[in-house]
């Protein structure tokens, strides 16, 4: 493909994430994949370049496009070689017509950066940086362990960060579950949960099981750990992830939303720790998710709100006295972090705060922040509530 067929190819897979961003749709980097899927004839170079363009324009847009074109009109208006290949040649795009409409730029939509200032978010931009790629090393493994080459040591956690583009999961140490993808942010919050040898520990939203995993490592293997989802499809995930890792001690439980404690009667008041990884409008993945903030809306992170407070209710039932209850969400906002944890101690006077000690973070209310640029990790919420 010559540069200026990849630009109108870009422009093309813009229009269909612009679409699934309205419609609530598969996210951008599915659609990209599939796009190309159907499309063979496209070689490794140009599939780099193409994904690599329309990223940049969903990057440079704070609000949802208009189309395609307009999305990446946006990144020609700062670069002239760019603009110069909307020259209307043969798979290229139309010359830009000065009068067109371009997309607006700026981090986010108006309401959404007044829900950030609100929150004491300073930098926002760096939520649309490009995000390293971080991995865990699995203890659950013994043996030599042979890293593929590129890794940087992340002196908090027990991990390593490579560049965006690394194809670990080609490697050897992640085919053989000596190390799992886990953002170090991520691997922070589960050391918040102090999951120890022969505890009872119930993760509450464990989705595939990332956190889960690195539970049954901090467990060694010893007690009970329980990993508990709504989603079928996701919890069906993590059976084969923990057989690959060598974590033995899970029992999965599906759930029904809006009817855990039919399946989890059995665990009042018996767990040690229950680590609450909530549903959330995910802000603090913009630099993996940058088309996530063109779906978000106030009504939507209102009912996120809803959901986090229900779930925490859910899961104080099943602490033991002395027991911990870890609250995280993968945002920014208050609204799904300080003020949260506010709220649960004022429905809940048997429990009082801790606040976490980590190595990272900033204090927030009774929790901690992690962000992207203060911490160079994803962005977390995190709290710790202990019943008395």
């Amino acid at each position: 493909m010559t540069p200026a067929a990849r630009v109108q190819t870009a422009i093309e897979v813009l229009d269909l994430v612009i679409e699934a961003a309205r419609s609530n749709g598969a996210p951008a980097d599915r659609l990209i994949s599939e796009w190309f899927r159907a499309r063979r004839w496209a070689g490794s170079g140009d599939r780099r370049a193409v994904r690599e363009l329309a990223y940049r324009a969903i990057r440079a847009c704070g609000e949802i496009p208009a189309n395609g074109r307009a999305a990446m009109l946006r990144v020609a208006a700062d670069d002239a070689q760019l603009a110069a290949l909307f020259d209307g040649s043969r798979h290229a795009p139309a010359p830009i017509d000065p009068v067109e409409p371009v997309a607006s730029g700026g981090v986010a939509p108006a309401w959404l950066m007044a829900r950030f200032a609100a929150s004491g978010v300073d930098s926002p931009e760096a939520l649309l940086d490009r995000a390293p790629l971080d991995i865990r090393v699995n203890t659950l493994k013994a043996g030599r362990l042979d890293l593929p080459e590129g890794a940087v040591k992340v002196a908090p956690v027990n991990g390593w960060r490579y560049p965006p583009e690394t194809k670990i999961e080609q490697s050897e140490a992640y085919l053989q579950g000596m190390i799992e993808v886990q953002d170090a942010g991520s691997q922070l919050t589960c050391e918040v949960v102090a999951a120890r040898p022969g505890e009872t520990v119930i993760d509450l939203c464990a989705g595939a099981g990332g956190k889960t995993l690195a539970l049954a490592a901090a467990m060694q293997n010893e007690g009970a750990l329980i990993a508990c989802d709504a989603d079928r499809a996701r919890l069906s995930r993590l059976a084969p992830r923990a057989e690959r890792a060598g974590a033995s001690n899970i029992e999965t439980v599906l759930l029904d939303a809006n009817r855990e404690m039919q399946a989890l009667d059995r665990f009042v008041g018996n767990a040690d720790a229950v680590l609450v990884d909530a549903p959330c409008s995910g802000t603090g993945t913009w630099r993996r998710n940058p088309e996530a903030r063109w779906r978000l809306t106030d009504k939507q992170l209102d009912r996120y709100a809803a959901i986090q407070s229900r779930l925490l209710d859910v899961a104080a039932t099943l602490v033991k006295s002395g027991g911990r209850l870890v609250f995280v969400t993968c945002s920014l906002l208050d609204a799904e972090g300080a003020d949260q944890a506010t709220a649960f101690l004022a429905r809940h006077p048997g429990w009082r705060a801790e606040l976490p000690v980590l190595p990272a973070g900033t204090v927030r209310g009774s929790g901690l922040r992690l962000s992207p640029s203060h911490d160079e990790t994803d962005g977390f919420f995190v709290a710790r509530f202990i019943r008395l």
